[in-house]
């Protein structure tokens, strides 16, 4: 299980980043588009599962936040033929239970005598759980007040696969720092990568957001 976790999340970066500095529409983009989120999907999943059983409930939330993004990120940008209102609703499900989870192992980590749980702070499981909540929120707009569309569509899509693409790189590039060679082994220089993802994804919805080309994709 975690080789195909390591596999999966090695195509994924490579996936990803050939997504994001591609031509927007452009066939190389939704190709490595796809393997992007299929390859997150399995990534996410088994490691979800593996620390499920160390436990590291950090872990299982960042896993099933990130399936939950790509899956949704996906459908925002192309809804496959299959995919019917009980998939949103399962989706919605998804995001609230991680983000409740995420928000009570925050608490619980505070609550604790070194304010960490399995190691981790609360930071990051009240981020992780606040964006589930916050994707649950948008897609219950969703539902009930009918598809976005145009320009709404795109950021939909846009914020769901960096996001998702931000927590990969994280994990592979600070969450696994001491696997590197010593000499790049400096946490300013393996950060780059994640800052470059945050600021390409911030960079695309400000263009997306308001450039008039966009309005009625």
């Amino acid at each position: 299980m975690i080789w195909l976790h390591i596999i999966a999340g090695s195509i994924a970066l490579i996936a990803g980043t050939l997504a994001m500095y591609a031509s927007k529409g452009a066939a190389l983009h939704r190709k490595s588009g796809r393997v992007f989120v299929y390859s997150m999907m399995l990534m996410s999943a088994s490691g979800a599962i593996v620390a499920a059983m160390l436990p590291v409930r950090i872990s299982v939330i960042a896993g099933a936040l990130t399936f939950y993004l790509v899956v949704t990120g996906l459908v925002a940008a192309n809804r496959p033929a299959f995919w019917h209102r009980h998939h949103d609703f399962a989706m919605l499900t998804l995001a609230l239970a991680t983000g409740v989870a995420g928000i009570l192992f925050g608490l619980e980590a505070t609550r604790s005598a070194r304010g960490a749980l399995d190691g981790f702070p609360a930071t990051p499981h009240f981020i992780f759980g606040s964006v589930a909540l916050i994707g649950a929120a948008l897609d219950a707009r969703t539902l009930f007040l009918g598809d976005v569309t145009g320009k709404h569509r795109i950021a939909r899509h846009l914020w769901r696969m960096g996001f998702a693409m931000y927590i990969a790189t994280s994990a592979f590039f600070l969450g696994q720092a001491n696997l590197f060679p010593e000499v790049i082994r400096n946490i300013a220089l393996l950060a780059t990568p994640v800052i470059i993802v945050a600021v390409f994804t911030m960079y695309w919805l400000v263009r997306v957001l308001f450039a008039k080309r966009w309005q009625k994709t």
